[in-house]
């Protein structure tokens, strides 16, 4: 019985530091982008997404908003989830086709900015969302790429959107953004 536990414990320390080593070989920056295609014209969408202070009242899993002081002339706003706070700061502001938000958050195992881009489409508009992340905990790392994945935030942003507006999307693969 000791025997086995001793195993256990040392197959469990193996587990531990080959997800800290895959994780420091891991690129610390990654990209995604992912969109949707909706009815609305641009500027709804657009209205709807900036409107941070009511983003609770419609995207899933968002408990609170709370508008902060603008710092420079930029809107800031913290975001309460069950995962904890987030502040974030509008970095560029173009209506109706641009938008960039980034995690002003100092400690965090994580940061980055996404890359709102409204276009016209056929049918209305499509929104893309870019994410340039920023990763500097090796085992956040590795649970981001081979756990949760890159775009399972963005899916779930996209598909509040359009259930606000009454319509279901699939979201699928976006162009990354320029810089």
């Amino acid at each position: 019985m000791l025997k086995l536990a001793a195993m256990g414990g040392v197959l469990l320390v193996g587990s531990i530091v080959l997800v800290v080593v895959i994780g420091y070989a891991l690129p610390r920056n990654h990209e995604a982008a992912r969109a949707i295609t909706l009815r609305q014209k641009p500027a709804e969408v657009f209205a709807l997404i900036s409107n941070f202070k009511d983003g609770a009242s419609w995207r899933a899993g968002l408990g609170e908003v709370e508008l902060l002081p603008e710092r420079d002339g930029h809107a800031r706003f913290r975001e309460r989830s069950k995962n904890g706070a987030l502040v974030f700061e509008v970095v560029e502001f173009d209506p109706p086709q641009r938008m960039v938000t980034q995690i002003d958050h100092t400690g965090m195992p994580f940061g980055g900015v996404w890359i709102f881009e409204v276009a016209p489409a056929a049918e209305g508009s499509r929104l893309n969302i870019t994410e340039r992340g920023d990763i500097s905990n090796p085992v956040f790392r590795f649970v981001s790429r081979f756990i949760l994945g890159y775009t399972g935030t963005l899916d779930t942003y996209l598909k509040s959107v359009a259930r606000k507006f009454g319509e279901s999307a699939v979201p699928v693969e976006g162009n990354i953004a320029a810089r």
